[in-house]
């Protein structure tokens, strides 16, 4: 009798879950969505009003993408929300966040947690990608993944045929083209990022990484990171004085020819520019051949949101075969796919491999969120004077 209802219950649950996303949904109609969203591409911005035009259309949601320089700006909202009692209400339904400010927000336990995974969509997710951790953090089901992201360089194929492939390669082709290498200023994320590719590269302890910085190691585990930059920086534009303040600044001393690099944490980024002629046709991206870092970025609920209903239905929309299909085309944005191809029909698995990169070197794993502040207060400390 008991193994007789175990089995009823199995073949009820997707029943129930079904009518629970009915419920969702129901209760997401006519909902304002505000959802933060970093808004410094026009890319991402057009892509993201099409969504909003979806979701008006399909679920009759009204999607507000407040766009946002910084998440860093939108967790100090939530926080001080937090701080004066607003525990319903909140200002923020979705947020677009990166692993450091997931770690301060889920550590004050400020978001909806539990959630991700019932989304219907999930079924399509490929779980082979990080999708269940950020910056080695478990997501605890309290972000949904929406895109994929390896950092990359960008050349020119008429400049740079043969690019550099480890960081002693660009550490010479530095030396070759004085004054047309350079990176972002941290704390610019794709900075930080560049800074912690080379930590993860140099360093004699790569194991600490997977942990937070401690006091009495790190002087020992970055300082192989620091004699590189030491030999870097007089080689780079302005001889490492001065620093371009974003890879949209990069991006466009490449196309003037004051650099012969760029820098973007999107594999898709060089195709997508070159198809908008915001980059020169030839240029491409190229990664150090044993591997860049790569992560997944996602989508929270904060735990005060006015319209969580509405924020769950936006979150699965996002990851539906025909956005990701949109997102991932060059000729929209560009950005890689969360799915796994072989979960979808032959169609949609044909068109989303034709839009995959190939050739991508290894991913490699992004080190302990807490590394982020231990390296931009240092690299401040040490070359943000000049």
């Amino acid at each position: 009798m008991r193994s007789m209802l175990v089995f009823a219950l199995l073949l009820l649950s997707p029943l129930a879950a079904s009518a629970g996303w009915q419920s969702t949904q129901q209760e997401a109609r006519d909902q304002t969505v505000w959802f933060n969203a970093w808004g410094g591409d026009p890319a991402v911005n057009r892509y993201l009003d099409w969504v909003s035009d979806e979701v008006k259309r399909d679920y009759a949601i009204d999607l507000r993408i407040v766009h946002i320089a910084d998440a860093a700006d939108a967790v100090k909202r939530i926080q001080s929300e937090a701080r004066a009692g607003r525990s319903q209400g909140g200002s923020i339904d979705l947020l677009w966040v990166n692993g450091e400010n997931f770690r301060t927000l889920k550590n004050a336990r400020l978001l909806q947690t539990r959630w991700a995974e019932t989304l219907p969509n999930w079924r399509f997710v490929d779980t082979q990608k990080p999708v269940r951790e950020d910056f080695s953090l478990p997501t605890d089901g309290a972000e949904s993944p929406w895109g994929g992201a390896q950092l990359t360089f960008i050349a020119r194929r008429t400049q740079t045929p043969t690019p550099p492939d480890s960081p002693e390669a660009l550490l010479t082709f530095a030396a070759a083209h004085r004054g047309e290498v350079t990176y972002p200023r941290p704390p610019d994320f794709t900075g930080t990022a560049f800074l912690e590719q080379l930590l993860s590269d140099l360093t004699e302890r790569p194991d600490a990484l997977r942990l937070p910085p401690d006091p009495q190691t790190f002087a020992a585990v970055t300082a192989p990171l620091w004699r590189y930059l030491d030999r870097l920086h007089p080689l780079l534009w302005r001889e490492g004085r001065d620093f371009p303040g974003s890879p949209a600044r990069m991006d466009a001393m490449l196309a003037n020819g004051t650099l012969r690099l760029s820098l973007t944490f999107n594999p898709l980024h060089a195709r997508q520019k070159a198809v908008s002629g915001e980059l020169p046709k030839d240029s491409y991206g190229f990664g150090f051949k044993r591997g860049m870092l790569g992560n997944v970025h996602f989508v929270t609920i904060p735990a005060n949101a006015r319209a969580p209903a509405g924020a769950k239905v936006v979150a699965n929309f996002l990851l539906s075969p025909a956005a990701q299909l949109r997102k991932a085309d060059p000729a929209a944005w560009g950005d890689p796919s969360v799915l796994n191809p072989q979960s979808l029909p032959d169609d949609q698995r044909q068109a989303l491999q034709a839009l995959t990169p190939q050739n991508l070197p290894p991913v490699l794993a992004e080190p302990h969120a807490a590394w982020v502040d231990a390296l931009e207060q240092e690299w401040l400390r040490r070359y943000g004077t000049h």
